[in-house]
C-alpha cells in the first residue's frame, strides 16, 4: 500500500508536461489573437469622429455666437446714442 502511495505522488511524465505546454501555448495564442482582434477593429471609430464633429461644430458656434454678440451690442449703442 505504500508503494501505491508514493506512484501517485512522483512528479508528472514528460507526456504530461509536453500536454500542459501544449495547453499553455495555445492559450497563450487565443489570447494574442483576441488582442490583436481588439486593436484592428473600427466599429468605434466612427462613432468618435462624429463626436469630435460635434464639438467643433459647437465650439465654432460659441466663437461666432461671442462675436455676433459684440457686433449687435455695438450697433444697438449707436442707436440708443445717436437717439439721445
Amino acid at each position: 500500500m505504500a508503494r501505491k502511495m508514493q506512484i501517485h505522488k512522483r512528479p508528472a511524465e514528460a507526456g504530461d508536461l509536453k500536454f500542459r505546454r501544449e495547453k499553455m501555448n495555445n492559450m497563450f495564442l487565443a489570447m494574442y489573437v483576441k488582442l490583436q482582434n481588439l486593436m484592428t477593429r473600427e466599429e468605434g471609430q466612427d462613432l468618435v469622429e462624429y463626436a469630435l464633429l460635434v464639438c467643433l461644430i459647437a465650439l465654432a458656434a460659441i466663437v461666432a455666437t461671442k462675436g455676433v454678440a459684440s457686433a449687435i451690442t455695438n450697433t444697438f449703442n449707436n442707436i440708443s446714442s445717436s437717439l439721445a
